[in-house]
C-alpha cells in the first residue's frame, strides 16, 4: 500500500512541475506573502512574522484550492481517471496519493518565504517559537485545506467549479470563528472550535496544543474519507 501511495504521490508531485499553472502559483503567493511581510517591516516598522502569518489562512484559502482543482476534475476529462483505477491500486492509496503530492507542493511553495525569517535575523532579533509554531501551523493547516480541495475536486469534472467549492469550504472554515457575534451564545465554544482560524493562530504563536492538532488531523481523515466515498459512489 504505502509503495502504491508514494508512486502516485511522486507522479502527481513531478506532474505539478510540469504545467506552468503551477509556477504562475507559486510566484504569485510569493508576491502576496511578500506583500504581508515587507508592508509590516516597511510601514508599520515591524521586524517580526505576525501578519505574514496572521493572513496565510485567508491566502491558503485560495492558493490551495487552485493546486488542487484538477487532480480529480483534470483526469476525468482527458479520461486518464478510468485508466488509474484499471492499475492494481485502491481508492485509498490514490485520494492519499494525491493529497500526500499536493501538501508537499505547498511545503514546496513555503519554503522560498523562509527567507523572512532570515531577513529579520540579520537586522534584530528572531523568536524562533513563533516561528517554528507558525511553520507548524502552517504545514497542518496545509494539510487540512488540501483534502478539502481534493474532495472538492472528486465532486466534479470541471476544474472551475472544484476550484470554488474548494475555495467555499477552505474560505468558510477560515471565517467561521470571526463570525461569531451572529451565533447564539450556547454555540460560540463549539463554533469557534470548527473554525481552523483560532488553532492555527494557537500553534503560530509557538503554543503547541495537542487539541489543535487533533483538530487539523480530524480534518484531513474526514475529508479522505469523504473523497473516498465519492470516488467509491461515482466508480
Amino acid at each position: 500500500m504505502l509503495t502504491q501511495i508514494s508512486t502516485i504521490a511522486a507522479k502527481e508531485f513531478k506532474d505539478y512541475f510540469i504545467s506552468p499553472i503551477a509556477y504562475i502559483v507559486i510566484a504569485l503567493f510569493l508576491i502576496v506573502s511578500g506583500w504581508f511581510f515587507f508592508s509590516t517591516f516597511f510601514i508599520f516598522g515591524r521586524a517580526d512574522l505576525r501578519d505574514f502569518f496572521s493572513f496565510l489562512p485567508i491566502t491558503f484559502s485560495f492558493f490551495i484550492p487552485a493546486i488542487t482543482m484538477r487532480l480529480f476534475s483534470e483526469e476525468k476529462n482527458v479520461g486518464s481517471y478510468e485508466t488509474l483505477l484499471t492499475m492494481p491500486v485502491s481508492f485509498t492509496d490514490i485520494a492519499l496519493g494525491k493529497f500526500f503530492a499536493a501538501t508537499l507542493f505547498t511545503i514546496a511553495m513555503l519554503i522560498p518565504t523562509l527567507s523572512y525569517p532570515l531577513f529579520i535575523s540579520f537586522i534584530g532579533e528572531v523568536d524562533p517559537g513563533p516561528v517554528i509554531g507558525g511553520y507548524l501551523g502552517a504545514i497542518l493547516l496545509a494539510a487540512a485545506y488540501c483534502a478539502m480541495g481534493i474532495f472538492a475536486s472528486a465532486l466534479t469534472r470541471n476544474q472551475i467549479i472544484a476550484f470554488i467549492i474548494g475555495c467555499a469550504l477552505c474560505f468558510t472554515l477560515t471565517i467561521l470563528d470571526r463570525m461569531l457575534f451572529f451565533v447564539p451564545t450556547k454555540l460560540v465554544a463549539f463554533i469557534e472550535y470548527i473554525g481552523a482560524n483560532s488553532h492555527f493562530t494557537n500553534i503560530s504563536k509557538g503554543i503547541i496544543d495537542s487539541r489543535d492538532i487533533i483538530y487539523f488531523i480530524s480534518l484531513v481523515f474526514i475529508f479522505i474519507f469523504s473523497t473516498y466515498i465519492v470516488m467509491h459512489e461515482k466508480n
